[in-house]
């Protein structure tokens, strides 16, 4: 009995396998479909605003594989999103168009994406991360949904020093500094023991960093001098220089020159590489944050 089971079961399977392999007409209708949605008015403001002028997608509507999955991360608030999509055409991309005279140099050189996200990126360490660029192509920035209007410090430490920082590297990439920049604090750097170590500002600058970050490594000392430059007024500058003076004249590092030095070879770069005068691009971002208050963010 046993047996003739099993032959029946063995019949049943190529029956089955027989039907399994029947050539049928295939639909041509995909069983997969696109997520649809409706477009707003924002998405309309963006393609007029972003995707149009610069080729760049400016994508808030939070996407799982744009998105880091090692972070616990919630998508932007609309409200939110829209003001910051504002002003960094305001305080960013147009400084540079105004600079430079015409919108190309963004649309060739700027990422082809904004990643707007609305948490911030913890990591297990407890620090923040401000922002990131992959390949220079994509641009992410993090706690959108804590973005205020009434302080322009606010908005330059959470997202426009990050974005000037981040646009430094894709430049680099495409076009590398030179080595001379490297060797003026190369003993100095200190990898990722600026976090664990908690190097403090003060610090740093009389080391020669303009920023404790900046001493974790050559390529994010040279973009943050860049950042702070083109964000920070000239008294806040001539601060930073002031703070990195050594206590004693005798002391073995001069933070001050160190720093000038690096700055130099800085600004040089981008002049000579891109044609860029960073004095020119701080006084233009000086004066758009004079005026964000003129900015109607409702549209």
């Amino acid at each position: 009995m046993k047996r003739n089971l099993l032959y029946l079961f063995a019949a049943a399977l190529l029956t089955l396998t027989g039907v399994a392999c029947t050539e049928e007409p295939l639909s041509d209708i995909s069983v997969i479909q696109d997520s649809q949605r409706e477009e707003n008015e924002f998405d309309r403001w963006i393609t007029a605003h972003y995707t149009i002028p610069y080729n760049i997608e400016y994508k808030y509507r939070m996407e799982d594989i744009e998105s880091d999955m090692n972070y616990n991360l919630i998508p932007a608030d609309y409200i939110k999103a829209k003001q910051l999509a504002l002003l960094t055409i305001h305080l960013c991309l147009g400084a540079y168009d105004e600079v430079t005279g015409s919108r190309a140099f963004i649309a060739e050189n700027f990422p082809k994406m904004i990643h707007v996200i609305g948490s911030p990126a913890v990591r297990n360490d407890g620090s923040i991360v401000l922002g990131t660029a992959e390949g220079g192509q994509k641009i992410s920035l993090y706690s959108t949904n804590y973005l205020r209007l009434d302080s322009i410090q606010f908005l330059n430490y959470w997202y426009f020093h990050t974005m000037h920082h981040e646009f430094g590297h894709i430049l680099n990439q495409k076009k590398p500094y030179s080595a001379d920049f490297k060797a003026l604090s190369a003993k100095d750097y200190r990898s990722d023991s600026w976090i664990s170590l908690a190097v403090n500002e003060d610090d740093a600058l009389k080391l020669g960093f303009i920023t404790a970050y900046a001493s974790s490594e050559p390529g994010e000392d040279f973009v943050e001098l860049i950042s702070v430059y083109v964000t920070e007024t000239q008294e806040q500058w001539e601060e930073r220089l002031r703070k990195a003076m050594p206590d004693n004249p005798d002391d073995e590092i001069n933070g001050k020159d160190l720093i000038e030095a690096k700055f130099e070879i800085v600004y040089n770069y981008m002049l000579d590489s891109w044609n860029i005068d960073l004095t020119a691009l701080r006084e233009t971002v000086q004066q758009r944050q004079a005026t964000i208050n003129t900015l109607d963010f409702n549209f």
